[in-house]
């Protein structure tokens, strides 16, 4: 059997949430210690995303420090917040010149953030770079802006990963990076070997991708450097428990990941809005687990001879197989 990946969660994971309705959130706030402390809890993971600025914190970054140890946590990314009010044009794509040199220097502090706590990568998650309307913006001018401005962010860091994570909507109507296939041309575009991709499992299947062709394709380009994994109904980004829907997907997925000898953190970007976010994050891990497991006895011989002849049902009855059973074994 082969070794059990890292598992990670972005620290929101264990906050509380708020939504147009339930204005006053779904529980009481959680603060960011508290949040790291929910982490540890869970008891299988290794790493957090971090945020950045640290919303509502009036700590000490000694304290956070302090905090990820006692938890026997590490930072792996952190993740800046240009898609707040201050960006709600934009971060890198808002017209206004001293808008963008603020959302640069935001993210110039963040990577440095990022360095000091020894994070594998900064993670740019540009959602409020888009359009809403017809005829809002023009396109070759936002277009290059984006490309510029993640051109002087990454070059000035050539000691650190830098990722995009792309999502088809939301808040934006239109996200500047939508797919996976626009983000490799943008940072083929961009050439720079510090530039890669966070594949977000949801957001693919939020943006009618098949993932482990999504995963395959970015794979290709040597451009994976990081996933987020989760689940939907495929209508909204709904940031459900990784499984809870599309089990065969996620098995594809994280099959891909393993026949390109992909070893990066299988790291949980879920919204628990009314569940136990310690339990979502233990069932998920359990789940991942299953997967995992499964990889290691799916017949990759006869599953290879089941796609050589593009045959449905014999690839299904491998993998239903291996994966229920895994399931029952490892639950």
């Amino acid at each position: 059997m082969t070794d059990m990946p890292v598992f990670g969660a972005g620290i929101w994971h264990f906050a509380t949430y708020k939504d147009r309705y339930a204005t006053d959130g779904y529980g009481e706030p959680v603060g960011l210690l508290e949040q790291i402390d929910r982490a540890g809890a869970v008891g299988d993971l290794s790493v957090v995303d971090l945020n950045w600025p640290f919303a509502g914190y009036d700590g000490t970054l000694d304290e956070v420090k302090d905090a990820l140890q006692r938890n026997n946590l590490k930072a792996i990314a952190i993740t800046p917040e240009i898609y707040t009010r201050d960006f709600v044009k934009g971060s890198l794509t808002n017209p206004d010149p001293a808008v963008r040199k603020q959302a640069l220097e935001l993210l110039h502090q963040a990577t440095e953030l990022a360095k000091d706590l020894g994070c594998s990568y900064v993670k740019l998650w540009p959602g409020q770079d888009g359009w809403d309307y017809p005829f809002q913006v023009n396109y070759h001018d936002i277009w290059n802006l984006a490309l510029d401005g993640l051109k002087e962010l990454v070059s000035a860091h050539p000691d650190i990963n830098f990722v995009i994570e792309y999502k088809p909507r939301e808040p934006r109507v239109k996200i500047i990076f939508p797919n996976v296939a626009r983000t490799l041309l943008g940072i083929e575009k961009i050439g720079l070997p510090n530039l890669g991709i966070l594949l977000d499992f949801g957001h693919s299947l939020y943006g009618q991708e098949t993932p482990a062709d999504a995963a395959q394709l970015a794979i290709d380009y040597g451009r994976l450097f990081a996933i987020d994994v989760n689940d939907n109904l495929r209508g909204w980004d709904d940031d459900m428990v990784v499984g809870s829907v599309h089990l065969v997907e996620t098995f594809e997925f994280f099959h891909t990941l393993r026949k390109n000898n992909w070893e990066g953190v299988w790291q949980l970007d879920q919204f628990p809005f009314r569940e136990d976010s310690v339990q979502a994050a233990k069932q998920a891990i359990t789940f991942l687990k299953a997967i995992h497991h499964a990889l290691d006895v799916l017949d990759e011989d006869a599953l290879a001879a089941a796609q050589a002849s593009h045959d449905a049902l014999a690839a299904q009855k491998l993998v239903q197989k291996v994966l229920l059973s895994s399931m029952a074994e490892i639950v």
